[in-house]
């Protein structure tokens, strides 16, 4: 199938300047995001827009650039969702076989659901139904977020959980907190695929990512064990208090492992989270959304990452069944990481809303101007990435802040958007 038609012009410089202002006004207001960059970029890989404003720290002289290096989180997702099909292309993973899950992860034959009577006691049940990857890639295995699910908080009590330690236990010692196939919820679903994905290659997840996606795309600037080059160009982390005062977080980035990691012997001992595991430049993790824009394969080498028909699965709704499982909303457990999302993406009530195989899926299109068929998701410290693959544009505006929600960040993703939109109407 060929990439979407729609054709779209490039930014006036009026435009360019529109946008460079609300950038820029985010980050100086009292108490406004320290820091934002924000990339959009077609099908070919090429820029439409780029702009970075504030500072890497707000206690740091240090201005924000189009080189600094964030904590992608969650943005992690999408690139374990592209190394799961290439897995399938190649018949070592199926979507629908638990068989081959369980052969590759037996730990996953046996976990239990955890449950909550009415008198609030826990409990663990056994599963009802087997988990397939499918379920797995779309959130609907049953498993959680101790900072999103208060039953899976109170579990690990008085101990505490902490999915970003960087240990292995932390992630895959988890029960389920909903029966298979039950209901969407997001949680550690992908870092079990990243799991299975080491096990059947027999390579650590960041060296697949290297070996498989970012050299075949000329991607640099992504990594799970940052470079010295890339620290030095991080930005800093910060938390937004209840009272909306903005400071650095204490005790920096959450995920600090790979950030002290100097020997081969200390990455080893690290967990390669397909989670949330990866650190990025947002210019270099365009070069995967342009990429999904163009079929799977690379605009400026013609290398193909996936097949076209791999895509057009990464571009389907692959949850029908559950058509207003984003109104659902997301609560918080632990205020200090994200703020109650009572909606996960504002859209009229009558549209079902869809989740492919690698994240957010528009059944329609949106105020903001994504097409339908755009996908998006998020890292827990405020990014937003989008693909539209009718439209042929994609992009990230990327942050720093504690919890996720951020309102102003929010609020700027789509005051930028509709202006990309309108502005290449």
């Amino acid at each position: 199938m060929e990439p979407g038609t729609s054709k779209m012009t490039k930014l006036t410089r009026q435009v360019t300047e529109t946008l460079q202002k609300k950038i820029d006004s985010a980050t100086r207001k009292p108490n406004g995001v320290p820091g934002l960059v924000c990339i959009a970029v077609d099908r070919n890989c090429d820029v439409l827009f780029e702009h970075a404003a504030g500072k890497r720290g707000i206690e740091s002289d240090e201005p924000m650039t189009t080189d600094t290096v964030f904590w992608i989180a969650s943005c992690t997702k999408i690139i374990v969702s592209i190394a799961a099909l290439q897995m399938v292309e190649q018949g070592l993973l199926a979507l629908d076989d638990a068989e081959v899950v369980e052969k590759l992860a037996p730990e996953l034959r046996d976990v239990k659901v955890l449950e909550q009577n009415a008198n609030g006691h826990l409990t663990l049940v056994e599963k009802k139904q087997r988990i397939t990857l499918r379920m797995l890639l779309c959130h609907t295995a049953g498993f959680g977020y101790s900072f999103s699910n208060a039953k899976l908080k109170k579990w690990y009590e008085p101990i505490g959980q902490d999915e970003f330690s960087g240990n292995i236990k932390d992630i895959l010692s988890v029960p389920l907190v909903n029966q298979p196939g039950s209901r969407w919820e997001y949680g550690v679903n992908i870092d079990w695929v990243g799991e299975i994905i080491m096990r059947a290659s027999g390579l650590s997840l960041n060296d697949y990512f290297h070996r498989y996606i970012f050299q075949p795309l000329g991607i640099k600037d992504i990594s799970m064990f940052p470079s010295p080059d890339m620290r030095a160009r991080l930005a800093y982390m910060h938390q937004r208090g209840l009272d909306g005062e903005v400071s650095l977080r204490e005790g920096g980035h959450p995920l600090k492992q790979p950030l002290k990691a100097e020997t081969p012997d200390e990455v080893n001992r690290i967990y390669n989270s397909g989670g949330a595991g990866c650190f990025a430049t947002p210019s270099q993790y365009c070069k995967i959304l342009a990429a999904l824009l163009n079929d799977g394969k690379c605009p400026k080498s013609g290398r193909q990452i996936l097949r076209p028909e791999s895509v057009q699965m990464l571009f389907e709704n692959q949850i029908p069944q559950f058509p207003d499982f984003g109104r659902q909303g997301m609560p918080t457990a632990k205020p200090s990481f994200m703020n109650t999302a009572a909606n996960l993406y504002p859209q009229p009530p009558e549209q079902e809303q869809g989740w492919s195989l690698g994240g957010f899926y528009h059944t329609h299109g949106t105020q903001t101007g994504r097409g339908a068929r755009t996908i998006w998701w998020a890292g827990i410290a405020n990014l937003f990435w989008w693909a539209d693959y009718a439209k042929g544009m994609g992009g990230l505006i990327a942050s720093q802040i504690l919890p996720f929600g951020d309102a102003d960040v929010l609020a700027i993703r789509d005051e930028v958007e509709t202006t990309l939109y309108n502005g290449r109407a």
